[in-house]
C-alpha cells in the first residue's frame, strides 16, 4: 500500500527544486491560474476495488480494497448532476469500475440519455467468471473501451502488470475483436492506453500507434487506436521512483520537458472527476492526491454548474506530468 496521499503531496513538495525553471512551481510555470473550458467530460471513479495489483497504478487499487466504492445513492447524484450539465462524454473508470455492483446500471443510465460512454478496463477483468457476459454487455450497448496495456511484448507487460497478464491480455482482446471491437466500427472502438515501463516520457503517439498494430496483429490481435499517457510521480509509481532511486532524476525530466503548448488541452480543463463518495476533483490525479477542487462544500449531491465554472483549478508539481513533452491526458497525446 502506498504512503497516504498527504505524505505524497508533502514528498513532491519537498523534493530539492529550487534552481529548477521557475523554482519547480507549476503555477509560476502556467504563468496565471488555469481556467475551466466548457465541461466535455463527466468522469466517474466508481471505486478502488480491482482484480489486479499493478505496479504502476496512481489509484492504489487492489482486490482487497473492498470499501471504498460508490454506492447505490452516490450513482444516483452523479446522474442527476450529469442532466444539469451538456458533457457529451461519460468516462468510467477505477479501480475496475466493472466490479462495481453498480456499473452496468450507469452504463445503461448514460446510455438513454444519449451520452458516449467509455470504459476504462484491465482487460484481464473480462476473464473473470462472474463477468463472463460482460464483453457482450459492452458491445451490445456500444461502449467505447479504453484497455491498458503497458507494452506491445510479453516481458513489459507482465513486469509492470504481474506474470500471465499478457497471455490474458491477448485473450481478452480477441474475445473483444470476436465482438466487433477494433475494427474499425463508430460503436465499437477499442483504444489501447500505454504508460511507459521505466521513468521516461511516452515516445510519438503516431510512432508507436503503428508499430503496435503491426507487433499485436502477428499476434492476431487489432484495435482502433493507441494513447500514450506519462506516469504520474503519485501512489505505486511514486514509491518505485524512490526505490528503485529514480524520483529525483524523474522529476527533473518532467521540468526540463515542461511544454506550455499542452496548457489548452489538458484535462482539468473539461473534465470533471468524481470520487467513489461523491467529493469533487479537477481530474484523476488530483483525486488520488486528495486535492479537491477549489469549490468549498460542494459535492456531487449538490453539484451548481455555474460555481463549478466559475473556479481555478488547483494544481501542484505532479501536474508537469501532463504537461510535459508532448503533453499527457486522458485522451494521450495533447501537442
Amino acid at each position: 500500500m502506498s504512503r497516504p496521499p498527504r505524505a505524497q503531496r508533502a514528498r513532491l513538495a519537498a523534493l530539492p527544486l529550487d534552481d529548477a525553471p521557475h523554482g519547480g512551481s507549476f503555477a509560476a510555470a502556467a504563468g496565471a491560474p488555469l481556467r475551466p473550458a466548457a465541461l466535455e467530460i463527466f468522469q466517474i471513479n466508481l471505486g478502488k476495488l480491482c482484480n489486479m495489483t499493478c505496479r504502476h497504478c496512481h489509484v492504489d487499487a487492489g482486490p482487497d480494497k473492498t470499501v471504498e466504492n460508490m454506492d447505490a445513492r452516490t450513482v444516483d447524484a452523479c446522474l442527476a448532476a450529469l442532466d444539469k450539465t451538456s458533457a457529451g462524454t461519460v468516462d468510467l473508470t477505477g479501480g475496475a469500475p466493472e466490479l462495481n455492483a453498480n456499473f452496468r446500471r450507469l452504463v445503461d443510465e448514460c446510455g438513454k440519455r444519449g451520452k458516449r460512454v467509455i470504459d476504462r478496463c484491465n482487460l484481464t477483468v473480462l476473464l473473470l467468471e462472474r463477468e463472463k457476459d460482460l464483453a457482450g454487455f459492452l458491445a451490445d450497448r456500444g461502449v467505447e473501451i479504453a484497455a491498458s496495456l503497458p507494452h506491445p511484448r510479453r516481458r513489459a507487460t507482465d513486469a509492470q502488470r504481474g506474470d500471465g497478464t499478457w497471455e490474458k491480455s491477448l485473450r481478452a482482446l480477441r474475445l473483444l475483436n470476436e465482438r466487433g471491437y477494433g475494427r474499425g466500427a463508430a460503436g465499437k472502438v477499442l483504444t489501447l492506453i500505454s504508460n511507459p515501463v521505466g521513468a521516461f516520457l511516452p515516445g510519438d503517439q503516431g510512432s508507436l500507434e503503428r508499430e503496435w498494430k503491426t507487433a499485436l496483429a502477428g499476434e492476431g490481435v487489432s484495435f482502433d487506436r493507441l494513447l500514450c499517457i506519462a506516469n504520474m510521480p503519485i501512489a505505486r509509481y511514486l514509491d518505485w521512483l524512490e526505490e528503485s532511486g529514480n524520483l529525483a532524476e524523474y522529476m527533473r525530466l518532467l521540468l526540463d520537458a515542461y511544454n506550455p503548448g499542452t496548457l489548452d488541452g489538458l484535462m482539468c480543463r473539461d473534465t470533471l472527476s468524481v470520487s467513489w463518495n461523491g467529493a469533487l476533483y479537477d481530474c484523476d490525479f488530483n483525486q488520488m492526491l486528495e486535492l479537491p477542487a477549489a469549490v468549498p462544500g460542494m459535492t456531487i449531491f449538490d453539484f451548481d454548474p455555474a460555481r463549478w465554472a466559475d473556479r481555478d483549478i488547483v494544481t501542484a508539481r505532479h501536474c508537469y506530468g501532463c504537461a510535459a513533452g508532448s503533453g499527457s491526458s486522458c485522451g494521450g497525446q495533447l501537442a
